[in-house]
């Protein structure tokens, strides 16, 4: 069997910068263990899996694979994957229907594409079993009920600095673990960590920026930011809240395209 494959470079302006994903466009769902082992073969953060949506909700179902499970939100994936398939397909902007984070969007801008996803509110919280395993002590803890936390830091310097205990943070859980402080050159900086779900450092998070769109917005007193994540790839975001979506935006590179082979 042989499936369409893309290598794509998201929140990139140039190859190996930004978040990698693997996009896969199939005709129809492939078995979950199937889905599974691909995105273990890949072995990047996130492969997105697309199959036309014959529900008329949306364009295109959409899943998305860590090289250990599957999960219920991927904002770089996204992002790639409508990249692929507005590059291929034409377009001003392609809707997909999800499993747990309802509906998406991506769409051409003047950034290249911005993203629609659904706002991920925070409530102030403490977890000093986390917060000691982060290498310093944030100001601040906010967290969701969805696994998301935020540990603000007073300086763009603390959080680059950082050296999280990653094995302590995956015991855990699959919790995402958003470290963010005011930036210099951009409004905002953040470093984001996924032990728990196979990534040790994420590169760029779409997900965390659906968190970190409304904490920020509300504490810099606007409507919008400029974003850097500061991975060692590193990625910049510019990030909008409107309603109750955060819309991310930047430039997506394609690296590779091919085709997956897959023994019967």
């Amino acid at each position: 069997m042989k499936l369409p494959y893309w290598h794509v470079d998201a929140f990139a302006d140039r190859p190996f910068a930004g978040n990698q994903a693997a996009v896969m466009p199939l005709d129809e769902w492939l078995p979950d263990h199937v889905l599974q082992a691909i995105g273990e073969e890949n072995n990047f953060a996130e492969t997105a899996f697309v199959v036309p949506d014959e529900s008329g909700a949306a364009d295109w179902e959409l899943r998305w694979f860590t090289p250990a499970c599957e999960i219920r939100l991927c904002g770089h994936a996204t992002l790639a994957s409508g990249h692929v398939l507005l590059e291929r397909d034409g377009g001003e902007r392609v809707t997909f229907r999800t499993r747990k984070a309802g509906l998406l969007e991506v769409r051409r801008s003047d950034a290249g594409y911005e993203l629609a996803l659904p706002v991920i509110p925070t409530e102030r919280s403490d977890w000093p079993e986390a917060a000691a395993l982060l290498g310093a002590r944030p100001q601040e803890i906010w967290r969701s009920s969805d696994r998301y936390g935020i540990y603000l830091f007073g300086s763009e310097d603390e959080v680059r600095a950082l050296t999280p205990d990653l094995r302590g943070l995956g015991a855990l859980g699959d919790d995402q673990f958003i470290c963010t402080a005011p930036g210099r050159a951009v409004d905002v900086v953040s470093r984001v960590f996924v032990p728990g779900g196979g990534v040790d450092e994420d590169s760029v998070t779409g997900s965390a920026h659906a968190a970190l769109t409304p904490f920020w917005t509300a504490r810099l007193g606007r409507e919008s930011f400029t974003a850097h994540q500061a991975s060692r790839r590193g990625g910049d975001l510019t990030c909008r809240l409107e309603a109750d979506r955060a819309w991310l935006g930047g430039p997506c590179v394609t690296v590779v395209e091919g085709t997956f082979h897959l023994e019967a």
